[in-house]
């Protein structure tokens, strides 16, 4: 099954990293997205906040380098994930992230 999503917007809350039980180096931050979509042949505005988690050294890097406010593309896929109070949220796994990219507010 599919399971793809790219989403641009910026960087809400500043990257924090952590290591998994296996060490590998975990990064995540909150990405918040405003567009204006088309529906139905009706313009809405599209509004939302996703944590991003990146793994691998790589990412980690990269994610390590974002600041709050700054633009940024992410691609990846969506997981569940419980937090620490037992409440499940989406997160979105980065396979890449690309940053200095002018995002255009478009409606599709």
């Amino acid at each position: 099954m599919e399971n793809r999503l790219v989403l641009g917007g910026i960087v809400h809350k500043a990257p924090e990293t952590r290591h998994s039980p296996a060490g590998i180096p975990l990064t995540r931050f909150t990405l918040e997205h405003r567009s204006r979509q088309l529906e139905a042949g009706l313009e809405r505005e599209a509004y939302c906040r996703i944590v991003v988690v990146c793994s691998g050294e790589v990412l980690q890097r990269q994610a390590e380098q974002l600041a709050s406010g700054q633009q940024v593309r992410v691609s990846g896929f969506i997981a569940r994930a419980d937090n620490r109070q037992g409440q499940s949220l989406l997160v979105l796994h980065a396979h890449r992230l690309q940053v200095g990219i002018k995002l255009e507010p478009q409606a599709n």
